[in-house]
C-alpha cells in the first residue's frame, strides 16, 4: 500500500499536473503550427519560387519497382527534402514562439520580484514611536 500511495502523491503533485498540461498544451500547439506550416506559408513561398510544392520535393534513389499489370514490387526510394524544409519551419515557428513566451514570463517575475523587494511597510506601533520620536525632538528645542 505504501508504494501506491507515494504514486499517488507523486501523481498529484502540482508540478506533475503542470507538465502535463504543458504537454497537452504543447502537442497541440505543434499541431497548429503545422498547420500553419504547411497551408498557409508554405503555398505563397512555393508560389514565388515558381509553383514549387515542397512536399513534393524529392530526391530519387530508386523508382518503384512495378510488374506488368502495374502491381508495385518494390517501393520507391525517397529522400523527403521538401518535409524537411517545411519541419524546419515548424520548429523555427515553435521555437520562436517559446523564445517570446519565455521572455515574456520573465519580465512579468522581474516586476513581481521587484514589488515584492520593497520593505515591507513598517507596523503601525513602529511608526507611532517614530511620531512620538519626532515629537519629543521638536518639543526640546
Amino acid at each position: 500500500m505504501g508504494l501506491l500511495n507515494e504514486f499517488k502523491e507523486f501523481a498529484t503533485r502540482g508540478n506533475v499536473v503542470d507538465l502535463a498540461v504543458g504537454i497537452i498544451v504543447g502537442g497541440a500547439f505543434g499541431k497548429i503550427v503545422s498547420s500553419l506550416v504547411a497551408d498557409i506559408i508554405m503555398p505563397p513561398i512555393g508560389l514565388l519560387v515558381g509553383g514549387v510544392r515542397f512536399t513534393d520535393l524529392k530526391f530519387w534513389l530508386r523508382n518503384a519497382v512495378t510488374d506488368s499489370r502495374g502491381n508495385i514490387i518494390k517501393e520507391a526510394v525517397t529522400i523527403n527534402i521538401g518535409n524537411f524544409i517545411q519541419s524546419v519551419f515548424d520548429f523555427l515557428i515553435i521555437a520562436g514562439s517559446i523564445f517570446l513566451l519565455v521572455k515574456l514570463m520573465n519580465r512579468l517575475n522581474r516586476k513581481k520580484s521587484a514589488e515584492s523587494a520593497a520593505p515591507p511597510a513598517p507596523r503601525e506601533e513602529v511608526e507611532l514611536l517614530t511620531e512620538i520620536r519626532d515629537l519629543l525632538k521638536y518639543s526640546q528645542r
